[in-house]
């Protein structure tokens, strides 16, 4: 059994402030949004809304467990049913034969209600990681990706019965693709609902299965994808292509393809939010008396740097809307340019002259 305060990171006798405070730390850590563990945010989740409401957590510090109402039917998993004769004064006798009342109850309530019965037909979803370079997320752009996934059966048109054919519905479940089982318990007769054996949950069956796809509707094969990138992303940024996953059993939906950006370091600028550091090297006289230098953007266009005058090293100087494109918004972000004074290694014998003369000067 799951130990939510654990799960959390607290003490059990943690306030409720200190549990909103882990679950926000967690829960931004693990958003499936931010490219977190989807099942790990449900299990911070599922702990943070038995510890934050008084009653569940007091139930749950004294039975290790919330048995739910109605809605979704009691959930006996985790609680010891070992002890549950000590627990009740010793007066029940059980015997189980060989079912553990714990599994009994994890198959009859455990389904966390509604009955709805999952898509058996839908494709897998698939995640795959797209690099690109930084000068590249200046502009929307469009690249073309292979995968190796599931792709309809171009044989069978997905049916997963052979052309000409009959598909029929399956006998077993009347094609409701489910059947009922009963389950007699100390507590009484149970009916769970469950897929059919027969035809896993499809409610049909091919008269002959496709000799290529074998009945499944669907195939390995590599497909070329375009996908759209837009301007301003971000390293761990996802985008979701809905229908390009895994194509689904016998015509059943497609799942989805989820793209993970990783945008490259540059050589010369450093990415801060929408806004571009880069450095440029100037000498002495230009810091001291000011001087217009040139540099480069980084789509590789020439501008004119006004240096002013007295201009010490390490100064940052900013052009506006020279940046990365704003993601979700209208605007660029800006170019900080750093300043840096070289000090020369080696010197003529007029640049020595020069210099002393500065300096009986006072420079």
């Amino acid at each position: 059994m799951a130990d939510y305060y654990k799960i959390l990171g607290v003490e059990k006798k943690a306030s409720q402030e200190e549990i909103k405070k882990a679950f926000h730390i967690l829960a931004h850590k693990h958003h499936p949004n931010k490219g977190g563990d989807e099942e790990k945010f449900k299990e911070i989740n599922e702990a943070y809304q038995i510890l934050s409401d008084k009653e569940k957590r007091a139930q749950y510090d004294k039975f290790g467990r919330i048995f739910e109402g109605a809605g979704n039917g009691p959930n006996f998993s985790g609680f010891d049913f070992g002890n549950f004769k000590d627990k009740f004064g010793g007066s029940f006798d059980f015997d189980f034969g060989s079912g553990d009342l714990g599994e009994i109850f994890e198959d009859f309530f455990g389904f966390g209600g509604g009955g709805k019965r999952k898509d058996v037909k839908r494709g897998a979803d698939i995640e795959i990681d797209v690099e690109i370079a930084l000068e590249d997320i200046l502009n929307p752009i469009e690249k073309e990706i292979s995968l190796y996934k599931y792709v309809k059966c171009s044989r069978c048109q997905g049916v997963g019965a052979e052309p000409g054919t009959k598909v029929s519905e399956c006998f077993s479940c009347r094609g409701k693709g489910e059947v009922y089982q009963v389950k007699k318990t100390p507590f009484g007769s149970f009916t769970r609902v469950t897929l059919c054996p027969e035809c896993q949950g499809e409610g049909i069956r091919p008269e002959k299965p496709c000799n290529v796809c074998k009945g499944e509707g669907r195939v390995k094969a590599e497909e070329k994808i375009k996908v759209y990138i837009p301007a301003g992303v971000d390293t761990n940024q996802i985008m979701k292509i809905e229908g390009k996953g895994d194509a689904g059993r016998k015509n059943g939906l497609a799942g989805n393809l989820f793209v993970r950006v990783y945008v490259k370091k540059h050589s010369v600028f450093e990415r801060r939010g929408d806004d571009l550091f880069t450095r440029a090297e100037i000498n002495f006289s230009q810091a001291v008396l000011g001087d217009e230098i040139e540099i480069f953007t980084i789509d590789a266009k020439r501008l004119l740097l006004k240096v002013p005058a007295g201009s010490e090293s390490g100064r940052v100087l900013r052009i506006s809307g020279r940046g990365i494109p704003h993601f979700s918004s209208r605007g660029t972000g800006d170019l900080y340019t750093q300043l840096i004074v070289k000090t020369p290694k080696k010197l003529t014998k007029k640049q020595k002259e020069l210099l002393k003369k500065l300096q009986s000067e006072g420079l």
